[in-house]
């Protein structure tokens, strides 16, 4: 293990294989992440890391959102809680969403710069893949018509939405690379999905094992 001094920063950067951790001048961990893969398409990276995308250091978070978008509970409530109750605010003032569509707010005191409120679908609602196809594709374009670099997405409506997380990975990957190979002049640098547990992180680990057969 390999201890770093971070200049400017009262902390220690502990290292070991892809995992970061990073402890605070008062001894707490601010954050775990952890780099599962990355490829590299057409000069721009895709990426899938193990985290808490609300320390995600990027430009624009995703959180997947209710069509009211009142961010109660879930990674929607931790992203208010972290963030500031500015990201609801700004999300009442935005009002009503479509599943398959995305709205945008500033981030407050999170890392990244903004936050993308995408709507999946519920699992039985109906066409359900093509309107996660949908919250995807909006997410990217938002991002991109803003200029921005960098982005962290979820593995959206696999949660309280009951979407199958397989499915999910297979759909949100797919996206992506569909988003890059499309838009080579887009802005986005970085596409990066986080996702917190061990199960979901296997189907998207899987998703990106097949990109490393076909490249």
């Amino acid at each position: 293990m390999v201890y770093f001094i971070i200049q400017n920063f009262i902390g220690i950067v502990k290292r070991s294989g892809c995992s970061l951790l990073t402890e605070t001048k008062y001894g707490r961990e601010r954050a775990f992440m952890k780099i599962i893969a990355e490829h590299r398409i057409h000069g721009k990276s895709l990426r899938l890391v193990q985290g808490d995308i609300t320390e995600r250091e990027v430009d624009i978070i995703v959180n997947a959102a209710n069509s009211h978008l009142q961010h109660g509970g879930g990674v929607a409530g931790a992203i208010v809680r972290k963030g500031g109750q500015i990201i609801q605010e700004e999300s009442d003032r935005i009002g009503f969403v479509p599943v398959g569509h995305a709205a945008v707010t500033t981030a407050g005191r999170l890392p990244a710069k903004f936050v993308i409120h995408a709507v999946g679908p519920r699992m039985g609602e109906g066409d359900e893949d093509n309107k996660l196809m949908s919250a995807v594709r909006s997410s990217l374009t938002l991002a991109s018509e803003k200029g921005l670099k960098s982005i962290s997405l979820p593995a959206i409506s696999s949660g309280i939405f009951g979407f199958p997380k397989d499915r999910c990975a297979a759909i949100l990957v797919k996206e992506a690379l569909r988003f890059l190979k499309e838009n080579p002049g887009a802005s986005l640098e970085l596409i990066e999905f986080c996702v917190f547990d061990d199960v979901t992180v296997d189907y998207f680990e899987k998703e990106f094992a097949h990109i490393s057969e076909s490249l």
